[in-house]
């Protein structure tokens, strides 16, 4: 990775901004967004999945970080940027998270950049879930979820409303502006424990 999550202003907050395979994924672009607004290093890292619903360079160009989709964009350098990015994370938010990525987490399962990402990191975790809401309420996804937060991993969301699939009901990511909010008050929180 070319930027260096370490070149940083000092009230400057690294946010590693995972993206995963919802329809949702479109929206990472604006949270992108609202967290560079806040005046935070944004470095967004997607899933596979993800680069289907948005590309890269738009994230790229919105974060003004490199873009890591997979362990090979590590190709340039000797020190796994995976590895680099969740030491010098100040936050781990993931928006949408799915209920593959929300299982892999659980399961300690380090398959691409943003599982390993969240396997190494000491930064505080938040979820901000999408998908079907047959999927949410199903009993293994409610497990998944109670054993990351017994993990102390926080979670926004979902929210009901009218899903993708054409059900309504609950699923839908939280609202952008809040889930930024959210992330600001953890960043400020995660200070004021470490001071």
């Amino acid at each position: 990775m070319a930027a260096n999550p370490k070149s940083k202003t000092r009230n400057q907050k690294s946010v590693v901004l995972g993206v995963t395979g919802s329809i949702a994924a479109y929206k990472s672009a604006e949270l992108a967004g609202l967290l560079v607004k806040q005046h935070h290093n944004v470095f967004v890292v997607m899933t596979a999945d993800a680069t289907e619903f948005v590309t890269p360079l738009t994230l790229q160009t919105l974060s003004k970080n490199p873009v890591m989709t997979s362990f090979f964009d590590e190709k340039e350098n000797w020190r796994p940027g995976h590895i680099e990015l969740a030491d010098n994370a100040d936050l781990l938010l993931i928006a949408p998270a799915t209920a593959n990525v929300i299982a892999e987490i659980a399961h300690g399962l380090a398959g691409h950049p943003l599982t390993a990402i969240a396997l190494a990191t000491r930064a505080p975790i938040l979820l901000a879930p999408a998908m079907n809401g047959k999927m949410w309420e199903n009993a293994m996804t409610q497990e998944n979820v109670e054993k990351l937060k017994s993990r102390n991993v926080e979670f926004i969301g979902p929210e009901e409303g009218m899903l993708a699939c054409g059900y309504e009901g609950i699923g839908r990511l939280w609202k952008v502006e809040d889930i930024a909010f959210r992330a600001e008050f953890l960043l400020h929180r995660h200070d004021r424990l470490i001071a």
